[in-house]
């Protein structure tokens, strides 16, 4: 098994289903499934729309420290089974204060799962919150501040998730300029759903040093110059971007014009448990298109939010391995 490394993961949606179920009892928390199967016909989705629909629905089981924690150190035992040597992991910590949640059994708990799974399981993890983009400014800021408070705790970077269509970037201009001079990296959602104009967005306004997805720059020759002159990398999802209806099918996925293109991509699996995937899956939804595992693994590097010392030995690992057993042409 080839290594990988994952830098777009919202641990919230990695909860395997019979996990979930337990969480939501011991919280006192309504799912809307009484089961494994019902949550799977949940998980059936008619649009982007209705993702986050479900996905509200689901994540707000997650309460308590113990839950976070949890939550991390588990998908970090999965990951590591599929090779993985690094992943940043994405949490939303205003949809869970909103709710009652405290600010710091939130961010405790996320950084002590961190913990946890370099300790238990071998693998290094830093963290990327969200900012949720139908938050009011002053919810982001907060994000931002406590983001800066567990910096040294694993936090690298602050994202911008959620309804891509109804939230355009620009509003949240002052809270990544914030972030930037908290020493935080600016890795947010843009280019899934909406068109180039959202990854331009993103670079411009929020001065992005990585985008998830980005897939939508693909409508903009200029745009995929850009980015590839930049070296700025693509978080691409590709099963989450068919379960959502962001691409019609894997055949018509810009991933291959993108890599052509120099644009450097990684892989990731967004949700895993809601999208009915992992990293084998994805992985191999890639390289199908015809693109080495080196390449994303390349990339995966150029794109960590980790120190200097970490990446170095991320790339020792990448070229000591053999990829000619992984693929047949490099």
């Amino acid at each position: 098994m080839y290594p990988k490394i994952e830098l777009h993961v919202h641990l919230e949606a990695t909860v395997a289903p019979s996990t979930l179920l337990d969480i939501a009892r011991r919280n006192n928390y309504p799912l809307p499934a009484t089961s494994v199967s019902e949550l799977a016909e949940l998980y059936r989705y008619r649009d982007f729309d209705h993702f986050m629909e479900v996905w509200t629905l689901t994540t707000n089981a997650l309460r308590r420290y113990d839950d976070f924690r949890q939550v991390v150190a588990d998908y970090a035992a999965e990951a590591r089974r599929h090779g993985a040597v690094y992943i940043e992991g994405i949490f939303s910590p205003i949809e869970r204060v909103w709710r009652g949640v405290d600010w710091d059994e939130i961010y405790a708990g996320y950084c002590d799962g961190a913990q946890e799974a370099r300790e238990r399981h071998g693998l290094e993890v830093r963290l990327t919150p969200d900012i949720t983009r139908g938050a009011p400014l002053d919810a982001a800021f907060e994000a931002v501040r406590y983001a800066s408070k567990y910096r040294e705790r694993g936090i690298v970077g602050v994202g911008l998730g959620g309804e891509e269509n109804l939230y355009p970037p620009e509003p949240f201009r002052p809270v990544f300029r914030a972030a930037k001079d908290g020493g935080l990296a600016s890795v947010p959602h843009a280019g899934e759903v909406v068109g180039a104009e959202s990854v331009r967005g993103a670079l411009e306004a929020l001065d992005a040093d990585r985008i998830r997805h980005g897939i939508r720059a693909v409508d903009d020759p200029g745009l995929v110059r850009e980015l590839a002159g930049r070296e700025l990398v693509l978080d691409v999802c590709p099963i989450s971007n068919l379960c959502t209806g962001a691409v019609r099918s894997l055949a018509e996925h810009p991933l291959p014009d993108l890599v052509a293109a120099g644009v450097r991509c990684s892989i990731a699996t967004d949700d895993p448990q809601m999208f009915d995937t992992d990293l084998t899956r994805d992985y191999e939804a890639a390289t199908s298109l015809g693109i080495s595992p080196r390449l994303f693994y390349k990339a995966g590097v150029a794109g960590a939010l980790c120190r200097p010392e970490t990446k170095e030995r991320l790339s020792a690992i990448g070229d000591a391995y053999d990829w000619s057993a992984a693929v047949g042409v490099l």
